[in-house]
């Protein structure tokens, strides 16, 4: 899964640094560099790592369903 991120903005007179700077944090949000990087902070065992995502699963269904029975009612 190991994947090659190289991201290259040019910067020129039109652009700007500023702008150029905001370029390269939403091409590394969307490539998901980020995410990846915070990943790998620290190392889970994947029974830990298990156990967490059944945790957010029943968290989001469980916010789904507050909000369905919110709408239902009305």
């Amino acid at each position: 899964m190991d994947q090659d991120y190289s991201i290259k903005i040019d910067i020129d007179e039109k652009i700007g640094v500023e702008r150029a700077l905001k370029k390269f944090k939403r091409f590394c949000e969307s490539y998901g560099v980020i995410r990846e990087y915070r990943k790998r902070q620290e190392y889970k065992k994947p029974s830990i790592r298990n156990k967490e995502k059944l945790a957010a699963a029943d968290k989001r269904r469980k916010k789904a369903n507050v909000k369905y029975s919110r709408t239902s009612k009305m």
